[in-house]
């Protein structure tokens, strides 16, 4: 499986979102509105705006990227080795600058590719809508308007996990279980995220998280290939 992959030419992210404000109340009245629409509360009175707004962080019109993963995989004394890192700021088009300066500059040729786990449900379209809404433009890497299929550039490990069962869903968890791969997921998880951002004030600790699933997301790239995983030594995490 994906025999004509370059691992060299691969780039892993993640990102890492919360919502645009701490709590539904600090919403201003418009926006309260919008997304008691969004959560159907304005139709059906027993659902509660406020307390589903935690939920706003998956939606790229009411959250906001607080994170973005890196990890390159690179060949030393002819061991595979990864790279990784994040890029990661309290104020999103800093990230962003950053992020869409890197692929402009390391991944703009048709030989790259760009990888995430559930990356074309989620992360690839959702940094696409932050970076309009911060009047960014779009990398050519992200940019799918006019590309076939066979153009786009982006992996998704779970769409590949699929097998062509559209219906199916697997967590990065799950398929780290699978194939005995340390979990991501042992200090906090993805529920965790909007709460150690806005009440705890750790965003250095939202950063490791992130990190970790990017090795997750590259050793499963290395069990799809019949590969053997990267030792600790192997791994060189910034």
């Amino acid at each position: 499986m994906l025999e004509n992959i370059n691992l060299s030419h691969l780039l892993i992210l993640d990102i890492e979102t919360v919502s645009q404000k701490p709590d539904y109340q600090n919403l201003d009245e418009e926006w309260q509105e919008l997304w008691s629409k969004k959560v159907g509360a304005l139709n059906n009175p027993e659902i509660d705006a406020s307390a589903n707004y935690d939920r706003a962080a998956i939606y790229a019109e009411f959250g906001k990227i607080v994170c973005i993963g890196l990890g390159i995989f690179h060949y030393s004394d002819g061991q595979l080795q990864l790279r990784v890192k994040s890029i990661h700021n309290d104020d999103e088009k800093v990230i962003l600058e950053e992020f869409s300066e890197l692929l402009n500059k390391h991944y703009a040729s048709d030989q790259h590719q760009l990888v995430a786990h559930n990356g074309k449900e989620f992360d690839f379209p959702y940094i696409n809508r932050r970076l309009i809404i911060n009047g960014l433009k779009i990398p050519k890497i992200l940019d799918l308007a006019g590309k076939k299929p066979w153009e786009v550039k982006h992996l998704d490990t779970m769409e590949l996990w699929k097998f062509g069962d559209y219906k199916n869903y697997t967590s990065l968890a799950v398929l780290a279980k699978c194939f005995d791969i340390p979990s991501p997921k042992d200090d906090i998880d993805g529920s965790m995220v909007g709460h150690t951002y806005w009440q705890q004030n750790d965003l250095e600790r939202i950063a490791v998280y992130c990190k970790k699933d990017i090795v997750t997301t590259a050793q499963i790239l290395l069990k799809f290939k019949n590969l053997p995983l990267l030792s600790q030594e192997n791994i060189q995490i910034q």
